[in-house]
């Protein structure tokens, strides 16, 4: 295009030269018309895609006769300069901005680790600000089961938003996947809502500590449920977790039974999703099916937080919770544990999809020891060395038969290959 504004101007000259020598010929249009025009042809000169433009210059410039001074001929030539200036600025514009894309995804291409670096970074900080917000919480609104339905319908509210938006652009879902993940659902809104339970009942720590064994409820489901023979290297590991959180229960300063059981019944809970969710398994990413996991999850955590919690709300429940810490606090600290339990648990599964079974293993563990860590400094929960040594070989057991596990799973692979 600047080779063609280079050509014009030098005809606009030779043009401006012939007009002044013959003097403008009947029939054609005075110089002050043309001049008066030059504005509107200009903008839709520009509007015009570059061949058009082309196409309409050619009659143009042969049409010398027609031209009738030397302003025109400048003029019509600055028009063509003009939009030759546009368009290499729009391909400059272009050119440099598709030249970042590909610069920034070619440094996330190379440097891996630090992609999913930052995944793990995400998902342990959401996590342990979730159970920090969610046990203050509890300290003035001890009704778990209806904060377990808002924790759900929070993350449901912010699904729907995000697939108005395109980001992530929504699955579709047929019957039969619905109705595989009906028993999935069932069990995260029960170890989802036991868990609440526990935490309002117990020290955070405590309840993690519990939750500890839930690769020993795993493991005896797929020995005695599913038929599968469980090696006796991983039945071995196991024992130091059952050690372990026998330790720590026998002298926790915050022991009590519901907050025990609660946490018992959440590890059956999490043990029957898992089952469950590999019987489910599609090609939907983790995104989409566990947005689908929570919407029917929160249909089924309502009518218990109604039934059990409804008629306290009503008669004190609520008023005694915003009396405390008044009516903004109170819905802002409903509205973020909630988005921060979503948050964590759409990156763990996205964080998960990303690494090795074994990588997998080992950010789960040092996922628990961070949350038990950070709950004790946080809310200066007082712990006996007892209880302190066997949340240390229950953590330590978890991480062995996690290990055991992962390898395992990659040889399987390995043969399968």
């Amino acid at each position: 295009m600047a080779a063609v504004a280079g050509t014009v101007l030098g005809l606009g000259s030779s043009v401006a030269f012939a007009t002044s020598q013959q003097g403008w010929r009947g029939g054609a249009a005075a110089p002050s018309q043309i001049s008066a025009r030059l504005p509107a042809l200009r903008s839709s000169f520009l509007a015009k895609p570059v061949a058009a433009r082309g196409a309409e210059l050619s009659p143009l410039l042969g049409a010398r006769r027609n031209v009738g001074s030397v302003n025109v001929a400048r003029r019509v030539a600055s028009v063509v300069c003009m939009a030759s200036a546009s368009d290499s600025a729009g391909e400059d514009a272009k050119e440099a901005a598709v030249e970042k894309t590909e610069e920034a995804k070619g440094f996330l291409a190379k440097n891996p680790a630090l992609v999913t670096g930052f995944f793990f970074f995400a998902w342990y900080f959401l996590n342990v600000i979730f159970n920090i917000m969610n046990k203050k919480i509890y300290n003035y609104f001890p009704y778990p089961y209806f904060v377990s339905a808002v924790h759900l319908l929070v993350g449901v509210v912010y699904c729907l938003i995000s697939w108005t938006l395109g980001y992530p652009k929504r699955a579709p879902i047929d019957g039969a996947l619905f109705k595989m993940l009906i028993p999935v659902s069932i069990c995260h809104a029960l170890g989802h809502v036991m868990t609440n339970v526990s935490f309002a009942a117990v020290a955070v720590s405590f309840t993690h500590t519990i939750k500890a064994l839930e690769p020993f409820f795993s493991a005896a489901a797929s020995q005695f449920i599913l038929g599968q023979q469980i090696p006796l290297a991983l039945w071995a590991s196991l024992m130091p977790i059952v050690l372990g959180v026998s330790m720590a229960s026998m002298t926790e300063l915050s022991f009590n039974w519901k907050g025990f059981i609660s946490a018992m019944i959440a590890n059956v809970g999490f043990t029957y999703r898992n089952i469950y969710s590999k019987k489910a398994m599609t090609g939907m990413d983790s995104t989409n099916l566990y947005a689908y996991i929570s919407i029917i999850s929160l249909a089924i955590c309502i009518p218990p937080a109604i039934i059990i919690e409804g008629p306290a709300l009503m008669n004190g429940g609520f008023s005694a919770a915003i009396a405390k810490v008044g009516m903004n606090k109170f819905v802002s600290d409903l509205f973020w544990v909630g988005m921060f339990y979503h948050l964590y648990n759409q990156l763990a599964n996205n964080t998960l999809e990303r690494v090795a079974p074994l990588t997998h293993a080992v950010g789960n563990v040092l996922k628990r020891v961070f949350v038990i860590g950070f709950s004790i400094v946080v809310f200066g929960n007082k712990i006996s060395t007892q209880t302190g040594i066997g949340t240390a070989v229950a953590i330590g057991g978890v991480a062995l038969y996690s290990l055991i596990k992962a390898r395992m799973e990659e040889q399987k692979r390995a043969k399968a290959a």
